[in-house]
């Protein structure tokens, strides 16, 4: 079983249940409108030329159902609109331009983040809305081309590693090993992160097999290189099982208390990402890990697969490139001729480095060759003098 740490299938089901067919505090025809598009949404019918096809996920449903009641209560409060497909063009770019301007502003007197999202949600549903009424014959003006769609890069808080370590150290050990456990893989938190079990460590903890139904786009088995003896000892400590999820706490516990511990070792200060040390959450680990691995990682197919990216240009979405150096050395400066030249000059001068290792192997051999022949001389004549001295010795007598 997949868990489900926002509880979206249960919150997209108690709020069908609640509604009971007929969406309250906007028209019925827009009610009829949304609630169409959302069952087919959840059914995967009349989905858009150039989407994905297949049935939308429930964290997406939920998005969806939110965000055209959102834009229903807007267009009739400041258009008088009762139809969302009565909405003119210059109204439509007007509201999202106002959105994102901060000239309309939340109840709260805040300004609105994520105004691309509201944008990419309406022009979803305009374009079922044409497939719709293609299909019943009527041709629908697309009224979404110039809708700024662009995605905007939300702020997040970037640690380096030392700062990672002195989190960790002064974290309590469960949350310690959460840490370090999020830094070392980069697992996505937390629909990866809490459906990991015992069962999916590997190699005496050393790797971690993150199953292809728990992920968001395909499963993968990656190395732990910094947490492995550190979850080793957390497994043994709680007495885990093979089939208990890794983590047993509540992601929103889990969320203030990294809020509350950064905020104390931190500040509320702005870190490099533009999040303040405040506002993090454990999602953020997933960017720090990339600023991490990054440079360690000697190919891009190799980074981009222990993170689950089939796009190269997340690596520079998720890091910005921070903590990065410049690594480049002398012998980079040296050109393919250059290191050429220099690779022949070293071979000749190991050959007569060799040649003359062997010259005085040789010189070496001879001279013992030689000290043996003087040895035996020496030995023979000694053996000659005696010979010659009793010779003498018998004369004179």
């Amino acid at each position: 079983m997949k868990i489900d740490p926002h509880k979206h299938k249960e919150r997209y089901f108690a709020w069908k249940d609640k509604i009971r067919g007929s969406i309250p505090d906007i028209s019925k025809i827009n009610s009829d409108l949304i609630l169409h598009y959302i069952d087919d949404m959840e059914k995967g019918l009349n989905i858009a030329r150039g989407s994905v096809k297949g049935a939308r996920s429930y964290p997406r449903l939920n998005n969806l159902r939110q965000r055209m009641v959102f834009l229903s209560k807007k267009f009739k409060e400041l258009y008088q609109v009762e139809d969302i497909t009565k909405i003119k063009e210059e109204q439509l770019i007007s509201l999202f331009s106002d959105m994102q301007k901060g000239i309309i502003k939340r109840e709260n007197g805040q300004e609105y983040k994520s105004v691309d999202t509201y944008a990419r949600v309406f022009k979803a549903f305009w374009h079922w809305y044409q497939k719709v009424n293609k299909k019943q014959g009527t041709e629908v003006l697309d009224i979404t081309l110039d809708l700024d769609t662009k995605q905007e890069k939300p702020k997040w808080v970037y640690l380096t590693e030392e700062q990672v370590r002195k989190l960790c150290d002064n974290a309590k050990y469960e949350y310690k090993v959460l840490f370090m456990f999020l830094f070392d893989t980069g697992i996505r938190s937390p629909t990866e992160l809490f459906n990991v079990k015992v069962s999916d460590l590997y190699n005496d903890f050393k790797e971690l097999q993150i199953r292809e139904e728990t992920s968001k786009t395909f499963g993968r088995r990656i190395k732990l290189m910094i947490c492995s003896e550190l979850i080793k000892e957390y497994v043994k400590s709680k007495d885990l099982k093979p089939e208990d999820y890794l983590f047993n706490m509540k992601y929103s516990s889990a969320s203030k208390y990294l809020k509350r511990l950064a905020a104390r070792l931190f500040g509320n200060k702005l870190s490099e990402a533009g999040g303040k040390y405040s506002e993090m959450s454990l999602y953020d680990f997933r960017h720090i890990s990339c600023c991490y691995w990054l440079p360690r990682y000697k190919s891009e197919s190799a980074l981009k697969y222990r993170f689950g990216w089939k796009q190269s240009d997340k690596i520079h979405y998720y890091s910005e490139l921070l903590g990065m150096k410049d690594t480049i050395s002398q012998e980079d400066m040296l050109i393919d001729v250059t290191k050429t030249e220099i690779e022949k000059r070293l071979m000749q001068s190991e050959k007569r480095n060799q040649m003359i290792e062997e010259d005085n192997k040789m010189i070496h051999k001879q001279m013992s060759e030689i000290l043996e022949l003087f040895g035996l001389f020496k030995t023979k004549f000694g053996i000659y003098e005696q010979i010659r001295l009793k010779e003498q010795q018998i004369e004179t007598n």
